[in-house]
């Protein structure tokens, strides 16, 4: 069984440091744990000690001794740092000193102990004097486990998973060389359950081994959430809270900061790469992206370091998250302090974030992050500080801490570099980690394990009853005992609650803290908010005080991305190979808007909407129409009444001198007919400005129509009368009584009726109705009147251009005859003109867009009009008012 669960440990532990010089110690060191485990004497040397023991005994004894099997440890048990007898023992592995030496075995003689060395952990020593403060605090209660006496094995396991698995076989076993068990030597002894470690890879090791027999390990720094597979972990719990939630209270943290591109370096442990693992998860939910990604270990080379310290300093991202312990920040920070190094705004995981130790870095001033919640417990500043000489000097670790923090030596064959200590050194007055217990955040996770274990104990051993509790301490209790009430225990410690879930976590809390700079220039741990994981999804954040960012920045955020933010009116291209957060800006194509930061795409507006310039909004589309106040229409409107008047003003003329030969000559009834028809013709042309409606457009094609047939019916007329009266001259022609008045205005009134009918069979099948054009601008709404019937409207104007061509043809025919007033020659210029207005008009009407359209139409009307009342009518009125002399018979009958 320990064969298997050690070969177990040491596969895993390869798998997270491999490609470093610690696996060859772990390998060494686990064969050494190995064989330090209780081992089962051979059978045959079994029954050899049985016998000789069983020689030397007499009495009723020998039968009770007869069936037990002597074990015998195999190896050079470790010393505790510190350790203490009670009813029941609570082991303990803390990281007291940050590295071991290496020791390479040459497999020819024993291998030795490794020794802890390098830095001296402050820290490591104030959290397991906390273990012996809150058992001593215990023991002296008569509340929680009255009369029963609980002891304690700590253990320095060196940051070393190799020493914490030797500790965590050791306490397995306890450090009796020789004892007597039944049947075999596989039953745990000592304690009856564990308080540590506090690194992440130490504890899975250590998890693993006290699984197999059911010892419950509680650790207090160990916050990787791998252990918390209850498959692989079974009996671990802790009272720190899961990487889980840190993971997800990181990323949400710089994601509230806007920080979408960021550097990550992570220890290449369980607890770094774990993780980071994690945190990238979330990360990538939260739309952040990661520029670079680090890892290292404290023992790596330096040029390996060096690298990582290289990668900080040339990123473009100005934002680094650390998920690191302290003593792999501690040697990555000292790289960074040789070389100048560009502000960098620090994001830390809880391991090194509230260190003190790392404060020292002022390059760091401004860093941000998680730590575990701030505490008080009261007492445990006096009892560290109250160490006497004579329990120094008894405690290998405290000499060594003693020495170390005054630079003196307790004893003659110390140091000789140090002088011998003289009892003057004050512990109160001492500037360290050791003594700082303004700031007790892990050191509380240590004092809420020692008493969750002291419960699972109390409700195990002891009986509730209407008299005081009642406790046996010498019920034999078993680890899985222990392990089974620790699943239930729930109480509160100096206002702090302790439980734990189905996987053995507490409810996640933290404070966000921040590293500000004091009036003096020392660097301080802030608290400035809090994150509470059992809040509703939105309300887990609380930041209720000023934040101090890195240098330069004072109080402003600073800012992290890939690419700027793209402002409303644009959309995001991403960059090709690049990750999601560096992306270009790209204009939003015409029709269409973006109405957000960073939007994604852009959408087009509805159909009676447009883009502002900014492309950020829609607004209406305006709409076009010839109105009235415009430059244009007013040019033509002005025109239009100008040619009403004339053609009014004309009719007065004639009709003032209606009895002369001039107005006589050509059927004065149609001459004033054909200018009331041209003024209605200059006058319908107003009814196509102005906004479009059902009546206006069934109006203004309708009367242009039927007007247009009244003028051409008018001038065919006047064109026969010419014909007919000329032939009437010839010898026994008699043309005028089948073309006279009566038979003019039935020509007339025949014509224009034919044209009424069309306008009446175009209204009620398909008339013109208004409608918004949306296709021919995308940026406006052009208001016009659709013609319905476009057969109706062709007909209409077909009808007109018949008439005027065949009035065209008569005129021509008429031209050369014999007359000084040949009115046929007017006529045929004002039908040359009409015909070749209406046939520009085509090509024009098509291909004009919007408004302009209706002022081709307004132009063809007015320019036909003109034409004809200026050939017809203008050459008579200058006769008539200033050439009177040749308004006479005579002259008109004169031949040429």
């Amino acid at each position: 069984m320990f064969m298997r669960t050690l070969l177990h440990q040491n596969t895993n532990t390869q798998n997270t440091n491999s490609g470093r010089m610690e696996v060859s110690l772990r390998l060494a060191m686990s064969l050494f744990g190995l064989i330090t485990v209780v081992v089962l004497v051979g059978s045959l040397n079994g029954l050899k000690e049985r016998n000789q023991h069983t020689d030397n005994l007499t009495g009723p004894d020998f039968s009770a001794e007869a069936s037990l099997v002597k074990c015998t440890l195999q190896g050079t048990p470790r010393q505790p740092a510190f350790s203490m007898d009670g009813d029941f023992v609570i082991g303990g592995t803390f990281l007291i000193h940050y590295q071991a030496q290496t020791v390479i075995n040459n497999y020819t003689s024993k291998p030795e102990l490794p020794i802890c060395k390098g830095s001296f952990s402050g820290l490591g020593l104030q959290f397991s004097r906390t273990m012996v403060f809150a058992i001593e605090e215990i023991n002296n209660s008569t509340e929680l486990l009255p009369g029963v006496r609980l002891g304690y094995q700590i253990f320095d396991t060196c940051a070393s998973v190799p020493v914490a698995v030797h500790a965590a076989f050791q306490l397995s076993n306890g450090q009796d060389p020789v004892f007597y068990q039944g049947s075999n030597c596989s039953k745990s002894g000592q304690v009856v359950a564990a308080v540590g470690d506090s690194g992440s890879t130490s504890s899975i090791s250590v998890s693993r081994s006290f699984g197999s027999f059911k010892i419950p390990l509680v650790s207090y720094f160990s916050t990787c959430a791998c252990l918390s597979d209850k498959h692989e972990h079974p009996t671990f719990f802790r009272t720190i809270p899961s990487d889980y939630y840190q993971a997800a209270a990181l990323a949400k943290l710089v994601k509230h900061f806007g920080w979408t591109w960021i550097g990550a370096i992570h220890s290449d442990s369980d607890y770094g790469n774990n993780g980071m693992a994690s945190f990238l998860d979330t990360a990538l939910k939260e739309g952040i992206c990661v520029e670079y990604i680090e890892s290292f270990y404290r023992t790596d080379p330096q040029n390996k370091i060096r690298k990582v310290a290289d990668a900080i300093r040339r990123s473009t991202a100005k934002v680094v998250l650390a998920f690191a312990p302290v003593g792999d920040m501690k040697v990555l920070l000292e790289e960074l302090s040789r070389e100048p190094t560009p502000h960098r705004q620090w994001i830390g995981s809880e391991a090194w974030i509230s260190d003190p130790l790392l404060m020292s870095f002022s390059f760091c001033a401004g860093a941000f992050g998680v730590a575990i919640q701030q505490s008080v417990i009261p007492g445990l500043r006096d009892f560290l500080l109250d160490l006497s000489p004579a329990e120094v000097a008894a405690s290998s670790v405290l000499t060594e801490f003693w020495e170390d923090a005054f630079n003196c030596s307790l004893t003659e064959a110390a140091d000789p570099h140090k002088g011998k200590c003289d009892g003057t050194e004050d512990i109160k007055a001492l500037k360290s980690p050791y003594t700082e217990t303004s700031q007790l955040r892990v050191s509380n996770m240590v004092y809420k394990a020692v008493y969750a274990v002291a419960h699972a104990i109390h409700n195990a051993v002891c009986q509730e009853t209407n008299g005081p509790t009642q406790c046996d301490k010498h019920k034999h209790l078993e680890p899985e005992q222990v392990f089974t009430e620790l699943k239930k225990v729930n109480f509160s410690q100096n206002g702090y609650h302790v439980s734990f879930d189905a996987n053995g976590d507490p409810v996640a809390f933290y404070e966000l803290v921040n590293w500000q700079k004091s009036e003096s220039g020392v660097i301080e741990l802030v608290t400035v908010g809090y994150y509470d994981a059992s809040l509703p999804r939105g309300q887990e954040f609380l930041i209720n005080r000023n934040i101090t960012w890195m240098d330069g920045y004072k109080q402003q955020v600073p800012v992290s991305v890939c690419s700027e933010s793209c402002p409303p009116g644009t959309r995001k291209v991403l960059q090709k190979g690049k990750p999601i957060c560096c992306y270009d800006c790209i204009p939003c194509p015409e029709g269409e808007i973006s109405n957000m930061t960073d939007s994604p795409d852009c959408f087009p507006c509805p159909r009676e909407f447009w883009p502002n310039p900014k492309r950020d909004a829609c607004f209406h589309k305006p709409v076009e129409f010839l109105s009235f106040d415009e430059v244009l229409s007013i040019i033509l409107t002005v025109v239009s009444i100008s040619g009403a008047f004339l053609a009014i003003i004309t009719s007065v003329i004639f009709f003032h001198h209606r009895t002369t030969p001039i107005v006589r000559a050509n059927n004065s009834e149609l001459s004033f007919l054909l200018l009331f028809s041209l003024t209605l013709c200059f006058l319908c042309s107003l009814t196509f400005i102005g906004a479009p409606s059902e009546w206006s457009c069934m109006l203004r094609h309708t009367a242009f129509g039927i007007t247009f047939v009244l003028c051409i019916s008018c001038v065919l007329g006047k064109t026969i009368v010419v014909l007919m009266a000329f032939k009437a001259t010839l010898p026994g022609s008699n043309a005028m009584k089948w073309f006279g008045p009566p038979q003019q205005r039935m020509t007339v009134v025949s014509f224009t009726f034919i044209q009424v009918i069309i306008c009446i069979i175009w209204l009620v099948v398909s008339p013109p109705f208004p409608v918004k054009n949306l296709t021919t601008y995308k940026e406006k709404i052009i208001l016009e009147c659709a013609l319905g019937s476009a057969v109706g409207f062709w007909a209409v104007l077909g009808y007109i251009g018949l008439l005027a061509v065949f009035c065209f043809v008569l005129a021509v025919l008429a031209r050369k005859l014999p007359d000084n007033f040949n009115e046929a020659k007017m006529i045929t210029f004002s039908m040359l003109i009409f015909c070749a207005v209406w046939i520009t008009f085509i090509p024009a009407y098509v291909s004009s867009p919007g408004k302009f359209t209706v002022a081709v139409e307004i132009f063809a009307i007015l320019a036909s009009s003109f034409g004809l009342i200026l050939c017809i009518f203008a050459p008579k009125c200058f006769i008539i008012l200033f050439q009177p002399e040749k308004n006479t018979k005579k002259y008109l009958m004169n031949k040429n």
